[in-house]
């Protein structure tokens, strides 16, 4: 019988990170750099099956007008389940609860190759557009 997901907040462990990140085809973070990432982050959220992690999503940034979503992965084998959305809209509802009511705030991501209908969905555009530059990176 498979176990009710459950989300919880800031509750990510580093050798989860670095496993549900590895699932979703990234490179094997090294444990210190793990840890330090999570603590430095802003906010995260994990998908929980029973006491497997298979989901995550974090938020770094200023913690008032920029937020930006990282590391949203969700296993394979569950994904298709709205685990994902579900992350995505529990990160974005802490940048909103957050963020200094009355003002301009905005979150960004970079969506992994395809995934971009998916965070349409949920209210995100894609860039360049007839306002805005293509979004930008550079690895060290």
């Amino acid at each position: 019988m498979e176990n009710k997901i459950q989300l919880i907040d800031n509750a990510l462990k580093p050798e989860d990170f670095i496993d549900l990140r590895i699932s979703a085809g990234f490179l094997k973070t090294p444990f210190p750099q793990a840890q330090k990432a999570l603590q430095n982050g802003l906010f995260s959220v994990a998908a929980y099956s029973g006491e497997r992690a298979v989901g995550m999503g974090r938020l770094v940034g200023d913690g008032m007008m920029y937020w930006y979503i990282q590391d949203v992965v969700v296993l394979p084998d569950y994904q298709g389940q709205g685990i994902g959305k579900a992350i995505v809209q529990r990160l974005v509802q802490y940048a909103k609860e957050n963020s200094l009511p009355g003002t301009k705030a905005s979150i960004g991501l970079m969506a992994a190759k395809d995934k971009e209908p998916f965070y349409e969905t949920l209210g995100f555009t894609r860039r360049p557009d007839e306002n805005r530059g293509a979004g930008m990176t550079k690895w060290l």
